[in-house]
């Protein structure tokens, strides 16, 4: 069993963020999704421990860390902390996977500095914008205006796990809606543990990441892509996926079959099989079912 070191990185503005390190080989960071913190890639640590060196982050404002530093966690702030940490450890073209915010992060740190830094990249179920209007609707539910996310900020402010499990259980899934309206035992565990974390940094880090488009970034990518995307999705869809795999130039996209916003997850086996295959740590790609 592999087991995570925890070490530091110092960050430029004071700030103090944990990054989670295991195995050997390639250099593969892990970016987790929003309201999330390194524990999501847990399932998937000790297998990717065993083909790869793994850097999994909390996310700055994410994972109960101390405040520290001058700057909140916007998404551009974030994308500086993951060039940082690509310094401060050395990375030698590192593969970086992004899931949902994860995958923002990337999208804007590739905005800033480029790809040369990096070796691949692989995206796992988001848009590269989330707010929908008359001329985008690959957005958030394909139909998340930025009126419906002032409301949805508000309820954030007034009740933050309320405004979270809104989030989650409005959307695409059908299990996920029918387990918010019955309050599903799920929900309610969802609903306690959101219920500790420190709310503010979170609600400014989603704010930050609804500003943000990143669709001019897609065509600029220059490092072979792979796009995962759930086929009942909450929040997105093979649509969006198939947009995002149309604007790089060296992508290539899978859609799991029942697989929702963390096909990762939902289809473990699957995803590892397909990204040791992309990362070139297993001979021959083929392209899940």
């Amino acid at each position: 069993m592999q087991r995570f070191l925890t070490i530091f990185l110092d960050t430029d503005d004071g700030a103090r963020i944990r990054v989670h390190v295991a195995g050997s080989g390639q250099p593969v960071v892990l970016l987790h999704e929003w309201a999330g913190d390194h524990v999501l890639w847990t399932p998937l640590a000790d297998r990717l421990a065993r083909h790869f060196r793994v850097y999994a982050w909390d996310a700055r404002g994410h994972g109960g860390q101390e405040r520290r530093g001058g700057e909140p966690p916007t998404l551009e702030r974030m994308a500086a902390d993951l060039a940082a940490l690509i310094r401060a450890f050395a990375l030698e073209k590192p593969i970086v996977v992004g899931h949902s915010m994860g995958a923002l992060t990337a999208w804007a740190y590739i905005a800033r500095y480029g790809c040369a830094d990096l070796a691949k990249l692989c995206v796992l179920d988001q848009s590269p914008r989330l707010l929908t209007d008359d001329d985008w609707a690959l957005g958030i539910y394909g139909r998340f205006s930025a009126r419906d996310n002032q409301r949805l900020i508000a309820t954030m402010w007034a009740d933050f796990p309320e405004g979270v499990l809104q989030l989650v259980g409005n959307g695409k899934n059908e299990r996920a809606r029918d387990a918010y309206q019955r309050n599903s035992r799920g929900m309610q565990r969802l609903r306690e543990r959101l219920a500790l974390v420190d709310s503010e940094p979170l609600i400014t880090c989603w704010d930050s990441l609804t500003r943000a488009d990143l669709r001019p970034v897609l065509p600029k990518i220059t490092v072979p892509t792979l796009l995962i995307y759930g086929a009942q999705s909450n929040y997105y869809g093979p649509e969006t996926g198939a947009y995002v795999c149309d604007q790089i130039p060296d992508a290539r996209l899978l859609i799991y079959e029942h697989a929702d916003h963390a096909p990762h997850l939902n289809r473990p086996e699957h995803f590892l099989s397909d990204l040791r295959r992309f990362a070139g740590v297993e001979p021959g790609w083929v392209a899940a079912a």
